[in-house]
């Protein structure tokens, strides 16, 4: 299309030449005034603080015509015109043209033309050319064969190019080669449709640093039949806005993507992903080794060289030069480098080429050589500061394809970082909270089962997936005399640090009380006693109100193959005997800790040797996948038919009973029981009669040759001779002695007296008083503990070795 006649709203637009500039305006989507020019303000008087921000109908004096308020309502273009409020009370008659700019979700924003109506008539078409020439937006005018016809000199600006020129490219006047297709596909659908369209572009001119947002809005101009015969397009730079919701979408997004775990390199990483490629090419953290061992770090800005380790970064492109430090290496940055210069300032430094320190560090960094011939043209060093504290530096790098960084990146990348700074801290602290806390519980639960002649063992805590990751659970596996064994588990109510001390507390409780060789009853009648003073004691408002527990203590003796347990609120354990039979052992249901008063009982049984005791606690048969009864007997099936390794069937206990994410803490103990040899026990019963003193000696060395420990001969005959004598002074009826050789020598002397001997001080001519004291001296452990027929007092000699 070669003339140069369109059509808007109807009437003809004819070619004039140009003239005084017209009075420019933009009104947004809600009748708002968005900007004021300065010829608007010599047209009406009202400077631009004035009238930006008012609703434009407001400087209407008299309402638009009807075609007017269809056009806006429809979206088109309008022209005619309209009388208007001058600031000086008066009123003006002006030519007005319309163009509507829509912007995608915002609505439509309108750009406004006006100049003083012509008092002659037939000037219109010169007011509306005179408006298209010298608006201050960019218009131009297509053809229908999609040639450009005319653009105005705004528009021939901003391009840098003349009205000739960009003819002369045909289809196309922008440089940019995806400029052109997102024009030419607006063209061509408006051109298809006959609607108006809205699109968006960038643009960038050869001194700018970065790209600038046009909103493009183009209508189609047509003839009273309807037919189009032009196309306007008129662009609205949106570049500010379009920056800004930019930035506004990168940090919001980064409040969902950074810091969704409590790890340290996990979210270093999330940083470093994020904002590529949106924001940069590609981005390094590397954080002070203190970060990450969760220590506190040093307050306030670093100075002088700074030494970091590389934790995590990302590329746009598979081979990055700027990965010049690989994951977990220590990085040196210089004084004078960015990374140095920021974190000594608290600020974002925005560096490249053209700073000779910039230069300088590269020159020397890494081994991929020098960056700045590899196309990185500008580097934004961002610290990593909260709280007052330095925790490292994030470096965002940009390559010769994409906008050079600008310094109102700067603002974007510290917020950026800043928010990021945050979730590592609290990542560190709950680091250093976590170890602590795991620290705390390694102290509160065994280390390691030692061997035990009694049972094999093996176990499994898991804490609920609490804020520590600790709980109240917990087992234990305590020796006692007579190559007996105690095994325990017991649940603090409640989860985290407090119930883990508390837990701690009544684990020693157990111990101590273990040490005296109670029974299991009275063993838990005692630990009752402990949780209740506890239970008083507890004034912290931050900790439970109550403190309550359950447990089960039972002692297994690998002589008699006797199994005696009590409970206290705790689920019963589950024998599997090798013959394949499962079962509850069938123990008294004592009432949980902590209530006082009431009685436990305990139970005894029998048990084959190579059966498996499973003592648990309640977490691991009470959880949403199972109900308790299901749960029993999943435990008793797998138990049917249970692997030769107790810790393959710990996994495959804990594996069919749980979730994936525990709802409570589990402990799990699982013992094959053990039986001594007849040839490890000898046992003789004796009249208590101190003429037999001697006999039971030569009992003793005898069977010391028979297993070949003559070495512990005299040591032996001195133990078992004030034991016994012991017993005979202080005891009535026969008494027992009794050896068993094991991972130890034991010499065990029994009585029919409840009273327990103790260690005394004696003066200088005390007859006696330092039997036990020699007993003491000469042995690793010595002891009494209550039998059913009285009492048995017990020490222990180390074998020898070699």
């Amino acid at each position: 299309m070669d003339d140069t006649r369109g059509v808007v709203s109807g009437e003809a637009w004819d070619t004039y030449p140009g003239g005084e500039r017209w009075a420019t305006a933009a009104v947004d989507a809600k009748g708002v005034i968005a900007r004021w020019s300065a010829d608007a303000e010599a047209l009406l008087g009202y400077r631009p603080a004035e009238a930006v921000g008012r609703a434009a109908r407001a400087l209407l004096s008299v309402d638009p015509p009807a075609s007017a308020r269809r056009a806006l309502a429809g979206g088109e273009p309008w022209s005619g015109r309209i009388t208007a409020h001058h600031r000086d009370g008066g009123r003006r008659e002006v030519q007005l043209l319309a163009f509507p700019l829509r912007t995608g979700d915002e609505g439509t924003r309108w750009l406004l033309a006006a100049a003083a109506a012509s008092p002659r008539p037939g000037h219109d078409e010169t007011l509306m050319w005179r408006a298209f020439t010298g608006s201050g937006v960019p218009i131009a005018i297509y053809g229908t064969d999609l040639r450009l016809l005319h653009a105005n000199e705004e528009l021939c600006r901003v391009i840098g190019r003349t009205e000739a020129d960009m003819r002369a490219l045909g289809t196309g006047f922008l440089p940019e080669s995806r400029t052109n297709a997102d024009v030419q596909r607006a063209l061509r659908r408006v051109l298809g449709t006959g609607e108006a369209v809205t699109t968006r572009t960038f643009h960038r001119a050869s001194a700018d640093r970065r790209d600038r947002a046009w909103a493009l809005s183009l209508a189609p101009l047509k003839d009273p039949d309807g037919q189009v015969t032009a196309i306007v397009l008129t662009g609205f730079e949106i570049s500010e806005e379009y920056w800004a919701r930019e930035g506004l979408a990168l940090l919001s997004e980064a409040g969902t993507r950074i810091g969704t775990t409590l790890d340290v390199t996990r979210t270093a990483q999330e940083l470093a992903s994020m904002p590529v490629p949106r924001f940069a090419d590609f981005v390094s953290v590397d954080l002070l080794d203190s970060v990450l061992r969760g220590d506190e770090p040093t307050p306030g800005p670093a100075s002088g060289e700074v030494l970091m380790r590389r934790v995590a970064h990302c590329a746009r492109a598979r081979e990055a030069p700027e990965g010049a430090t690989r994951i977990g290496e220590v990085a040196s940055y210089p004084e004078a480098s960015p990374p140095a210069r920021c974190l000594a300032t608290g600020r974002a430094v925005l560096t490249g080429p053209w700073d000779p320190d910039y230069r300088a560090w590269m020159a020397n960094r890494g081994r991929h050589g020098r960056l700045p011939d590899l196309g990185v043209h500008s580097l934004v060093a961002a610290p990593l500061v909260a709280r007052g504290n330095t925790l490292g530096v994030a470096l965002f790098s940009r390559r010769t394809h994409t906008t050079t960084f600008a310094e109102d990146d700067l603002t974007l990348a510290e917020q950026l970082v800043g928010r990021a700074a945050v979730s590592i801290d609290n990542a560190r602290r709950y680091t250093r909270e976590r170890g602590t806390a795991e620290t705390l519980q390694r102290s509160l639960l065994p280390r390691g089962l030692s061997p035990q002649s009694a049972v094999e063992v093996a176990s499994r805590y898991l804490p609920a997936d609490s804020q520590y990751g600790v709980g109240g659970d917990w087992f234990d596996v305590i020796p006692l005399s007579g190559s007996r064994v105690a095994l325990v588990v017991g649940d603090v109510v409640g989860h985290g640090i407090h119930a883990s001390a508390t837990m701690g507390r009544l684990r020693t409780a157990v111990r101590t009380l273990a040490d005296i060789d109670l029974p299991p009853d009275e063993l838990l009648t005692h630990l009752d006693d402990v949780v209740g003073r506890l239970a008083s004691e507890n004034t912290d408002p931050v900790g439970d109100e109550d403190i309550g527990a359950s447990c089960l203590y039972a002692v297994y003796d690998p002589v008699s193959r006797l199994f005696c347990a009590a409970r206290a609120g705790h689920p019963p354990p589950a024998l599997a005997t090798p013959d394949g039979t499962v079962s509850l052992l069938e123990l008294p249901g004592g009432p949980p800790l902590g209530l006082g008063d009431l009685p436990f009982e305990s139970a005894e049984f029998e048990i084959p040797e190579g059966s498996t005791i499973v003592l648990y606690t309640d977490g691991l048969i009470e959880n949403r996948t199972h109900d308790i009864t299901s749960s029993i007997d999943e435990l008793c099936e797998i138990l049917t038919h249970p692997s030769p390794s107790l810790e393959t069937t710990c996994d495959t206990v804990l594996r069919t009973l749980l979730a994936p994410r525990p709802e409570d803490d589990v402990a799990l103990l699982l013992a094959r029981t053990r039986a001594l040899d007849a040839g490890q026990v000898v046992t003789w019963n004796l009249p208590a009669e101190p003429a037999l003193v001697s006999d039971a000696r030569d009992h003793a060395i005898t069977q010391l040759a028979t297993w070949g420990l003559e070495e512990l001969t005299f040591t032996t005959e001195l133990v078992i001779s004030e034991l016994f004598t012991n017993a005979i002074l202080h005891a009535e009826g026969p008494v027992q002695l009794r050896l068993i050789r094991d991972r130890a020598l034991t010499c065990e002397v029994s009585d029919t007296s409840t009273t327990a001997p103790h260690l005394r001080r004696a003066r200088v001519y005390d007859e006696g008083g330092r039997g036990l004291l020699l007993v003491a001296q000469l042995t690793d452990r010595w002891g009494t503990r209550q039998i059913p027929s009285g009492k048995a007092i017990w020490a222990e000699l180390a074998l020898p070795t070699g």
